[in-house]
């Protein structure tokens, strides 16, 4: 198989990309710096792309079976209007433009997978959130929203669309826990404005295979939440996390904090949560490797 990455040089787009060639498929990878990522991954063929200003090459997407579509702008930064501009055009506006590249192709890939996130859902406090759960009303659900009704134009001209709506990956070189690790070996971790809010995280792993799983079955289309089976508050994850790290995990982190650092939109954001559960993942049969948080963490702090 021909697989094409937007963002293949990011956190999971480079896990993807790995694991596809590790089974033999041939990777086409899209990114704004091509020649510093064909350093990292020569094994990928690289494009680029000024994924908001234009489509992609003809040449990207030629003979490609599929697409993952994984590229945007860091959500956690401060939400200044430029800011809020910049992260809803690098989702909305760069897949119209995939789309229309893709639409032109010929022939046209098969199947679409577009990432999404769980702050679709906004904050729902306790309640169990899975994939027929509304949108919120928060600034990140608003772009979500875009987002996906972007990705479904693919749907339009023919392709299988599947939407992975994801949460926290956890992975000990990028990402939250790459955050999370320095404080709390330092025994100054520990829960954020309470911690009761749900933290809807998920295994690398776990992440890519799921991303596989979606591209691999002709029937898997619409939005699927990838999370783990296990939701947990904040509170337990940082108890959870001090624990494997043998530290105590007590340190509270005040709301105004995140305000402080975050701005008051995006603090806000920050201390709610979703308790989301991949309801349509597990009904399809997929098998989540480590659905319970201390063997992930353990899995990933080992050595």
């Amino acid at each position: 198989m021909r697989v094409l990455i937007t963002g293949a040089s990011g956190f999971l787009g480079s896990r993807v990309a790995d694991a596809l060639l590790e089974r033999g498929d041939e990777v086409v990878g899209l990114s704004r710096s091509p020649d510093r990522a064909r350093g990292v991954n020569p094994a990928v063929i690289w494009h680029a792309w000024n994924a908001t200003g234009e489509r992609p090459p003809a040449t990207a997407v030629e003979g490609v079976d599929a697409v993952i579509h994984l590229t945007g702008e860091p959500i956690d930064q401060r939400w200044t209007e430029d800011a809020k501009q910049r992260i809803r055009s690098s989702r909305e506006r760069a897949t119209k433009n995939l789309i229309d590249a893709l639409s032109a192709a010929d022939p046209r890939p098969r199947a679409l997978i577009s990432q999404s996130a769980v702050g679709y859902y906004g904050d729902r406090g306790d309640a169990i959130v899975d994939e027929s759960t509304p949108s919120g009303t928060s600034f990140d659900a608003a772009v979500c929203t875009a987002w996906e009704a972007a990705a479904r134009a693919g749907e339009d001209v023919g392709m299988r669309v599947a939407i992975l709506r994801t949460g926290f990956p956890l992975d000990a070189r990028a990402g939250l826990l790459k955050q999370l690790l320095p404080p709390f070996r330092l025994g100054l971790g520990g829960p954020i404005a309470g911690g009761r809010q749900y933290m809807p995280w998920i295994h690398v792993d776990d992440w890519v295979a799921l991303a596989l799983w979606t591209l691999d079955g002709d029937d898997r289309t619409g939005t699927y939440n990838a999370t783990a089976p296990n939701p947990e508050t904040n509170a337990e994850f940082s108890r959870t996390l001090g624990r494997v790290l043998d530290r105590p995990a007590v340190m509270p982190i005040p709301k105004l904090a995140m305000k402080l650092r975050f701005g008051s939109e995006l603090g806000e954001v920050v201390t709610g949560g979703q308790r989301a559960i991949p309801r349509r993942a597990l009904d399809g049969g997929f098998g989540f490797t480590y659905p319970e948080l201390e063997p992930a963490l353990r899995n990933l702090l080992r050595g």
